[in-house]
C-alpha cells in the first residue's frame, strides 16, 4: 500500500522534504515504517528520541497497524514550560 508522510520540525529537515510517499507492506505497522524511513534517509536515525505519531491525524502508538491509513504524519516532541 501507498501511504503518504508528512514530517514536521527537525524532521523535516533531516528528512529534507515536508512529505512523500512511500510504498509499505500491509502488514506494516508505525514502528516498521519508521524503520523503512530511517533506511531511506540515513540522518533520521540520528534521532534519540522517538517522535511522536499520527494516522489520520489521530496520535496512536508505535505499534499501531497501518492498514487503511492514508496519510502518517512524524512529529519530533516537544518540551516547554
Amino acid at each position: 500500500m501507498i501511504v503518504r508522510v508528512r514530517y514536521f520540525a527537525s524532521l523535516r529537515e533531516r528528512a529534507g522534504a515536508d512529505f512523500e510517499s512511500i510504498e509499505i507492506d500491509d502488514t506494516a505497522d508505525v514502528a516498521t515504517l519508521w524503520e523503512a524511513l530511517q533506511a531511506k534517509h540515513p540522518r533520521l536515525r540520528d534521532v534519540t528520541v522517538r517522535p511522536l505519531a499520527a494516522c489520520d491525524m489521530t496520535y496512536v502508538s508505535w505499534d499501531g497497524p497501518l492498514r487503511g491509513v492514508s496519510e502518517v504524519a512524524f512529529l519530533p516532541p516537544v518540551s516547554g514550560g
